[in-house]
């Protein structure tokens, strides 16, 4: 039994779940740029590649993402007014990097990633 082939011993049916390395290779191309560009790479993506499941997958996931990181450094720029935002900013800002960084991760393996604190506006 090989690692991209699982075989139902009830049943002779074969379902292959790993992704070729060129979807893994995009999406981590993907997940890599959102650090530096932000909502722009997974929405290209996302628009452009219709054709993998995957692909689409994590590029919309990449866009959520950017997207409430958005919506959080918008909010922490508003609360600058009240000296808070100041420390929201660099806050927000790790937690962009580390989030990108760990779906870069996953992704390099083929695993599908979930940020946990993104809101889902992209289903």
């Amino acid at each position: 039994m090989s690692d991209d082939i699982i075989e139902d011993a009830t049943s002779s049916k074969t379902e292959v779940t790993t992704t070729d390395q060129d979807e893994k290779n995009i999406a981590l191309i993907t997940w890599i740029t959102t650090i530096f560009f932000g909502f722009i790479p997974g929405l290209i993506f996302y628009l452009v590649k219709k054709d993998s499941a995957y692909i689409q997958d994590q590029a919309k996931e990449a866009l959520n993402w950017s997207i409430t990181a958005l919506f959080a450094y918008i909010g922490a720029i508003i609360l600058t007014v009240i000296i808070i935002g100041a420390f929201l900013i660099p806050i927000i800002g790790v937690v962009h990097l580390i989030f990108c960084i760990m779906g870069a991760v996953a992704t390099s393996k083929g695993d599908a990633f979930r940020v946990p604190f993104a809101l889902r506006l992209i289903k």
